[in-house]
């Protein structure tokens, strides 16, 4: 883990009060120097300036945003129906959203801290060339993460890469798509060739080579560009630097954290910087956790029969009265269902309408509405305070860079056996899940569905989705209409399906693929143009 003075770890939260307010002294006020902030004319003296100053840029990356994106698709739900968010799930939505505004502001943000670190790092003088190189490319790199978010979302967007006047920011304009994923192209490949393989043990978390490269194809994958998409995933499987994890029930425990499947994730400690995550997703009964958001019925429904196939087919052995039995182990290693035992080691999940259980469908606005629950992060480890995580969250894994491998070549037409050993390493190369390899000979078409299928099973609250099923242009078919969640046996011994209540999604395919620029942005500088139908 990343270390600073503070503790044997870097948390940059703690750090960015420290630096992220650098101002330049007015001189006409006397010349005096401020006492509540650390002055620009007194910083950036020696290389710990910048040590500390990079590190702060951490803070900026995605933390348990990441289940509110996928909140926002097919796969989950915002539960709260009175969360600003819920009204984005509803297609009743406007510039106005505080939910959009937050994630423009926040990606803005660290693409300014970044900014900051490159205009001033070079001020200090390194007696270790390699080391202030590096720090220049971490500070690319996290200033090219905020872009392959922005753009998914908005589409046109600035492209920031030197701070702005007042003045400034109240004239620039929205740069082009293709220019942005020219420029984060460009900035990774740069960015990567000054960046280490891997770092010593208290170094863990910091951006390393693989990362940028990782990075560097899943922008690639979105900007449509798959022979780069291909090419930067291949360097990290031929690499043999990365395996998948042997457990997929143990990937997001801690046990598991820096292992050698993952290639970046935002790191935490209890108690010195936290996160909240059992307390988001874990079910009701345990301490009143808040289900903040739950799996779908849709998404319960890609998962695959043990045997490999779609529980749709007809010879499936799918029993609707037993729907969980007998499936992809993915599932019930990522979401709660019937029967499971919770983390507090003595509560079993039922969220049937009917249990009568604490948990039960409708018991309480705070249970789920869909009777699911997100099982990925929740550890008894964190029961004996909810809101005090020290687990790291995943934003980038092996797993997703073998999907982005074989999606690359499908979409070149360069379908062979490496695209096949790619997709079943994610399907059965682990100890504990072993789904029947796909063989050769699948049709383009047949094969694309297959990983795309792949990509919402193995990456599911991973924050992945929203931006998938843009590029793929299916959210139109796969977002609009009732939400459903668990398949139960009634009182009456018939099989039902929870619907939720109040919570019908809509989709404009003439407005929804792209967010609106927030209003306020507008207001302050009327340059930004809105999306169409906006």
């Amino acid at each position: 883990m990343i270390t600073n003075i503070f503790s044997r770890k870097h948390y940059p939260a703690l750090l960015a009060g420290a630096w992220i307010s650098l101002v330049s002294c007015d001189s006409g006020l006397l010349d005096t120097v401020p006492n509540d902030r650390i002055s620009s004319e007194i910083y950036w003296q020696t290389p710990n300036d910048a040590l500390l100053a990079v590190n702060s840029l951490y803070n900026d990356l995605d933390g348990t945003d990441i289940f509110s994106f996928d909140a926002l698709t097919d796969i989950a739900h915002t539960n709260d129906p009175f969360e600003v968010q819920a009204n984005i799930e509803k297609g009743v939505f406007d510039a106005l959203n505080t939910r959009i505004e937050t994630v423009w502001t926040a990606a803005y943000k660290g693409i300014a801290a970044a900014n900051l670190v490159l205009e001033n790092v070079d001020r200090i003088t390194f007696t270790d060339e390699a080391l202030l190189k590096r720090y220049k490319a971490e500070a690319r790199v996290l200033r090219a993460y905020q872009y392959i978010k922005l753009v998914p979302l908005f589409g046109e967007a600035p492209l920031v890469v030197q701070s702005l006047t007042l003045d400034e920011s109240r004239q620039i304009t929205r740069t082009p798509v293709r220019e942005i994923w020219e420029f984060i192209d460009r900035e990774l490949e740069e960015a990567s060739a000054d960046l280490p393989d891997s770092y010593d043990a208290k170094e863990k978390g910091r951006i390393t080579r693989w990362a940028a490269l990782g990075l560097k194809a899943r922008a690639a994958l979105y900007a449509g560009e798959s022979r780069k998409a291909a090419d930067a995933a291949a360097q990290i499987i031929r690499s043999g630097r990365f395996t998948l994890y042997p457990e997929y029930a143990g990937l997001f425990r801690y046990e598991a954290e820096n292992n050698s499947e993952i290639l970046l994730d935002k790191q935490y400690i209890k108690d010195l910087y936290k996160n909240n995550v059992f307390y988001l997703l874990a079910p009701y009964s345990q301490k009143n956790a808040n289900s903040n958001y739950v799996p779908t019925k849709a998404l319960v429904d890609l998962y695959e029969t043990a045997d490999g196939k779609n529980i749709t087919d007809a010879d499936s052995g799918y029993d609707p009265a037993h729907p969980y039995e007998n499936r992809d182990p993915r599932l019930h290693f990522s979401i709660y269902l019937d029967g499971d035992l919770l983390p507090d080691g003595k509560t079993v999940f039922r969220p049937a309408p009917n249990s009568d259980s604490n948990d039960a469908v409708g018991k309480s606005y705070h249970n789920s509405t869909t009777g699911f629950n997100i099982r990925k992060y929740v550890n008894a480890e964190d029961y004996a305070d909810i809101n005090n995580s020290g687990m790291n969250l995943i934003l980038l894994r092996y797993a997703e860079v073998l999907l982005t491998y074989a999606e690359a070549k499908i979409a070149l037409h360069e379908t062979d056996a490496s695209v096949y050993e790619a997709i079943n390493l994610v399907r059965n190369g682990r100890d504990d899940v072993k789904q029947p390899s796909i063989p050769e000979g699948q049709s383009e078409e047949a094969l694309r569905e297959i990983v795309r299928r792949e990509r919402a099973v193995e990456l599911a609250f991973e924050g992945l989705r929203l931006a998938d099923i843009r590029r793929w242009s299916i959210a139109e078919t796969v977002l609009p209409g009732n939400i459903y969640g668990i398949t139960y046996v009634d009182d009456n011994q018939e099989v039902k399906v929870v619907q939720v209540v109040s919570a019908t999604r809509a989709f404009r395919a003439d407005r929804d693929y792209l967010w609106p620029v927030p209003q306020k942005e507008r207001d302050l500088n009327p340059n930004l143009t809105q999306n169409p139908n906006w």
